[in-house]
């Protein structure tokens, strides 16, 4: 699969009398996008809020965030399964508004669920703090059962990140790039001389609001397949999960996967970058034994020299992990994992539940059980109240002046298992 990606960079995110992008400037006709998300019976109030770079705002409970991409040539539509049709995405010509993004709030759903801080300590750990964010506030009816909630907010950021990608359409993007896959047979034959290479990605599918979607299907009714990696970008994976706010993989980590856009990067040059197995991870264990086992009789199948195996989440995924990494080397593969650690407060634990030797290349994304303290911020969006039984956060997080006291799993992608975040390592 061939697919064009263009992207329109946007610097700045204001209300206006139409839904538009001048001079790098995202206009929002805030009663329009209300009119385009609303609708569901689900939901008793839906409200829409900005949050910039450097404002003193925290918005808390995140529980997703979407990049708006609309789909200008070629089958198919972004999130499919969702807001367009179940159709074959990945190829083609996308429009992406780099620089914007939908972030969803509101009462809580799940207890692992996070922040956003606009400023201050809090914004040197995530990503979004960088990015002018559309904030959808949605309120739940009365007694909504957990996962009707965390559905209907769900459709609302798609709709949102739909309706706003309406705006890139028919512009001229700031940048054009194209990523191309070709049919296994093809892409292993293209580049003889250089090591092939396959990336396994694991999903989290562990129910009970631990959920992602592949083309609208529930991942954990899914076997390991594999998957083009452009069809990732067009929104073919989303999320659905209120696993813990540091770890998660938001829809926008999906669509922006570094480790894809990497491998894309030293194709050609380093590496043959032959495609992309995803697989789930399980509750139990004869689950993860068949996921597992597929997985590497698919990656043997493949061809390939070398794999890369990103998790999502930790402790009970841990043993999907190592039993991916370990089967895979037991084919004669070698493996590189990318995960992050709880490794305790003072980082002296161990940093996985589960490990094997042949488990000898390892990428962390940092460790999770850091105490943090954040400064109080002039304007919460969403409900403060949460962060003393949030993932990361305990009785007294939350102190009298708006400061919080919490473990660094508390922010929204402090150390995403795909390298999607601001953390970094010295030697000394």
């Amino acid at each position: 699969m061939r697919l064009e990606v263009g992207y329109i960079n946007i610097k700045d995110v204001q209300f206006g009398n139409a839904t538009e992008v001048k001079n790098s400037v995202l206009y929002v006709n805030k009663q329009e996008m209300l009119d385009a998300i609303g609708g569901d019976p689900r939901l008793e109030s839906i409200n829409i809020d900005l949050a910039k770079p450097g404002e003193e705002v925290r918005i808390t409970p995140v529980k997703d965030v979407i990049q708006p991409r609309v789909k200008v040539e070629g089958p198919g539509g972004v999130f499919p399964g969702f807001v367009s049709k179940v159709d074959n995405v990945g190829s083609g010509r996308t429009h992406v508004l780099r620089g914007a993004n939908v972030l969803t709030t509101g009462k809580i759903v799940g207890f692992q669920e996070g922040l956003i801080d606009m400023t201050g300590p809090g914004a040197d750990y995530t990503p979004f703090s960088k990015s002018c964010n559309v904030v959808a506030v949605c309120e739940p009816v009365k007694d909504l059962k957990q996962h009707q909630h965390e559905e209907a907010v769900r459709i609302v950021g798609f709709k949102a990140a739909a309706y706003l990608a309406e705006a890139a359409r028919n512009l001229k993007p700031d940048e054009l790039k194209t990523y191309e896959t070709k049919p296994l047979l093809e892409q292993v034959n293209e580049f003889k001389n250089l090591p092939k290479v396959a990336y396994v990605y694991m999903l989290q599918s562990q129910g009970l609001l631990h959920d992602t979607y592949v083309y609208g299907v529930d991942a954990k009714q899914i076997i390991p397949t594999l998957i083009y990696p452009t069809e990732v970008m067009d929104g073919a994976i989303v999320s659905g999960n209120c696993v813990s706010a540091c770890d998660k993989n938001a829809t926008y980590h999906h669509m922006n996967n570094p480790i894809i856009h990497d491998l894309y990067e030293k194709h050609g040059k380093e590496l043959n970058f032959v495609g992309v197995v995803i697989t789930n991870e399980n509750v139990y264990l004869a689950d993860k034994e068949r996921s597992s086992n597929m997985t590497a009789k698919l990656v043997k199948m493949m061809g390939v020299d070398g794999v890369i195996i990103s998790e999502e989440g930790f402790g009970n995924p841990d043993t999907d992990l190592i039993m991916n990494c370990k089967k895979i080397e037991n084919e004669g593969i070698k493996t590189v994992i990318v995960t992050d650690e709880y490794a305790g407060r003072d980082g002296a634990s161990q940093s996985l539940a589960d490990a094997d030797a042949k488990a000898d290349a390892v990428v962390t994304a940092g460790n999770a059980n850091e105490i943090i303290k954040l400064p109080p911020m002039k304007k919460v969006i969403g409900h403060i109240e949460p962060v003393d039984v949030i993932a990361g956060g305990f009785k007294g997080s939350l102190k009298e002046d708006g400061s919080i006291e919490a473990e660094l799993q508390i922010i929204t992608g402090s150390t995403n298992e795909l390298g999607y975040n601001r953390l970094s390592a010295t030697t000394l």
